[in-house]
């Protein structure tokens, strides 16, 4: 087994197990990171996979969050707001690809940037249907065959088995006819197009499936804070996002998981410094991204090239100097 492979199914072991030994505030954080693990593994579709810089991650989130939390409060099952997130999104990032076909990189970022701003006003200023500034609140967490989620624990392994899936989903994705289209987009667009790859198509939809999963994401968002308001997906959101798919290695499978993981939990595990933390996990996400560009990931896949290269050489040598 590839080594990725068998650090995956020791992970995954490892996420079954932690929760029975954390208390409420460290339940949370694991649920919150996987719930960021989401909307990340959408965006780096987007940018990882397709090349397309997107800074509007956090209005999808919002989306999703504010279209659940509506329809939970006038009594529609959680999967009804989820799959409308899923849509709704989907549509609207299929919008936001049309700008993409005509700009590209540090533009399109702007472009993107734009639209965020513009989600998050509508979020504050509308308070007939988001509440504006004192937020929403009102909806519980879902219940499944007189199952509730109440539990911190059960909501967690709910949270899990749904990003198991939509991991499933996307790891698909990427191995299909679809996911070597994305990457032949970012590579050369150009070249993908003498191919017979039809970017304009492939632009749209990586749009679209990335915006899709931050809906996703934000549908599982709002059952887990219990309220919701426009601060929570700010520009800012989007810049932790976009950070959680660098650190970790963008247009790596599991890349926005670990970059997540770092995000999420490493500010947790310096509090112990206090007023230092912050300055602190700066510093050395500076340190990372300095030293290694490609992120966590990146770094691995070097390391293991050097030493692979080095294996080669001495067995080259033995042979060569045996008689």
């Amino acid at each position: 087994m590839r080594p990725m492979t068998i650090a995956g199914l020791a992970v995954l072991g490892l996420l079954i197990v932690l929760p029975f030994g954390l208390k409420g505030y460290g339940i949370y954080i694991l649920s919150l990171w996987i719930v960021y693990s989401i909307a990340a593994m959408g965006l780096n579709l987007t940018l990882g996979y397709a090349g397309q810089v997107s800074l509007a991650q956090a209005a999808f989130l919002g989306i999703g969050a504010y279209t659940t939390a509506l329809l939970m409060k006038a009594g529609y099952p959680f999967f009804v707001g989820f799959g409308l997130s899923a849509g709704i999104c989907f549509g609207v990032g299929l919008i936001l690809g049309y700008p993409a076909l005509r700009v590209q990189h540090h533009f399109l970022a702007f472009v993107t940037l734009g639209f965020n701003a513009l989600v998050w006003l509508v979020f504050r200023n509308e308070e007939w249907l988001t509440g504006g500034t004192y937020g929403l609140m009102g909806f519980s967490r879902p219940s499944f065959f007189g199952v509730s989620t109440n539990n911190p624990v059960v909501f967690y392994f709910f949270s899990l088995a749904l990003f198991l899936l939509l991991a499933f989903v996307l790891w698909w994705i990427v191995r299909s006819p679809w996911g070597r289209a994305f990457q032949a987009l970012r590579e050369n667009p150009i070249r993908a197009n003498s191919l017979g790859v039809d970017v304009r198509r492939m632009t749209l939809l990586a749009f679209a499936i990335g915006s899709a999963y931050g809906g996703m994401a934000g549908s599982l968002f709002a059952p887990l804070v219990e309220f919701i308001d426009p601060q929570s997906f700010m520009l800012d959101t989007s810049l932790m996002l976009l950070l959680m798919v660098i650190v970790g290695g963008s247009g790596h499978f599991f890349g926005p998981i670990l970059g997540a993981l770092l995000v999420i939990l490493l500010p947790e595990w310096l509090r112990f410094t206090e007023g230092l933390y912050l300055i602190i996990y700066a510093s050395l996400v500076i340190v990372l991204l300095a030293v290694c560009p490609s992120g966590l990931l990146g770094l691995y896949e070097r390391t293991a090239a050097a030493v692979r290269a080095r294996s080669s050489d001495r067995r080259e040598s033995a042979g060569g100097s045996a008689p």
